[in-house]
Order: structure tokens, then sequence, then C-alpha cells
């Protein structure tokens, strides 16, 4: 671990993964192909596992890794269980057993708030007039009840990403965390308008197990993107 007074005031590299399948994602897709209200899934959103599916993802990811030149010297996840047990997958697979993991409840999943466990469908059914406002405002800047706007995200991940690049600066960081961090992410490294971000985020979701990557270009004095939304 290096401090600010690195020469390199970056990361030299950070590798972006959102975490495997999960139980709810599956519970999800179950919901919306059944045309239901509700996500029914037992746990509280923290502690959400992986689906057998998604420990495989992991493994295969761990396993792509070990294929690469240069294995990370940091890894940050989100506290969610979800995410950790990817981390923790992809650690054991890759043998990063050196490489210590790390958690910050800053990468965390998006808080949904009352539209939490709801499908589309069950959103405009329940809280129509919400939905509306969400469709006037925007999903960017609309903050449901209770939860938090894609700016609100922002917040936490720009502070995040301060103390990341004074912690480990001129380190190879992997960070495993969700999807819409992901897309601040790339809002944030990339300085993209609100209309660019969206744009992106309609063209496709951000799939299990997929790496975002950058390397900083010291001439540009910049985060560089290498690898988008890449399976391994």
């Amino acid at each position: 671990m290096k401090n600010s007074q690195s020469s390199n005031p970056y990361p030299q590299s950070l590798i972006l993964v959102r975490h495997g399948e999960s139980t709810a994602n599956v519970a999800r897709h179950n919901a919306e192909a059944g045309n239901l209200l509700t996500i029914d899934f037992p746990e509280r959103e923290t502690d959400v596992p992986l689906s057998k599916f998604g420990e495989n993802q992991s493994l295969k990811l761990g396993n792509w890794f070990t294929l690469q030149p240069e294995k990370p010297s940091a890894i940050v996840c989100s506290p969610y269980l979800r995410a950790t047990e990817t981390a923790r997958i992809i650690s054991e697979t890759a043998s990063f057993e050196d490489t210590k993991i790390a958690s910050d409840e800053r990468i965390r999943e998006r808080e949904l708030g009352i539209f939490d466990r709801l499908t589309k469908t069950g959103a405009m059914e329940k809280f129509p007039e919400e939905c509306a406002k969400r469709e006037l405002v925007g999903k960017f800047y609309h903050r449901p009840p209770d939860g938090e706007s894609w700016a609100d995200v922002a917040l936490r991940v720009r502070s995040f990403w301060r103390d990341l690049r004074e912690t480990y600066a001129g380190e190879r960081v992997l960070i495993v965390t969700h999807e819409v961090v992901i897309r601040i992410f790339r809002y944030i490294l990339e300085n993209l308008t609100e209309a660019e971000i969206l744009a992106i985020d309609r063209a496709c979701d951000v799939e299990n197990c997929a790496v975002t990557s950058y390397h900083f270009d010291g001439d540009r004095h910049k985060m560089i993107l290498n690898l988008d939304n890449h399976l391994s």
C-alpha cells in the first residue's frame, strides 16, 4: 500500500467487476417473466448470496485473472454478501492469497427505497405518482422516498475515489461492486454528462462478473478505459 506521496497520484490500474449472479437476480428475472408485482427473496438486501451460476461465473473470472500478465495488488469490495463472495472466489481461484480484501460501504448497491423488491409493473401499480415523477425528473436525479438517486451514489463514489487515490496510488486495484456503482465510476472517471452515461446504460446492462478496466495515463494525467463490460 502506498500513500499520496507517490509520484503517481492515481492507481496504476483499476479493474471494476460486477458481482456474480445472485439469488435476487434470479428472483427478479422470474418475477418479471411472470409479470408479477413483487420480487420474492427471504434475505435482507445486504445478505443476498450468489446463485450457483453466480459462483461458477466468479470461478470462471478467477481463471481469467490467472492468464493476465499482472495481478491486483489491492482488492476492495462492497460489503454486501454477493460482492464479498465474488471477491473471495476470484481471489482463491487466481491465488491472490497475499492480497487482502478490504470492504467499503460507499460502493454498496444503490438503495431503492419504496421501489425495493418491486418489479417495474409493481412500482407503477403501487406508486403511480412517484413513477410519473421519476419519468419527469429522470432516473439520474430522481430520489425515491427512503432511497437514493444516481446522483446520491455519485457523491459517495466521489468520496471513495478520493480516498482510493490517496491510499492506493500507483497500485493495481480490483473493485468488486454493483451495476449502478460501475456506471457512476464511468461517469466520474470519463467526465461524462448525465445524457452520456444514461445512453450507455440504455445500450446494455452491466453483466454479472463483467470487467470494466482503466489504466493511468501519465501524459494525460487521467484514467483511460481499456475494457468495457468484458466477459471472461
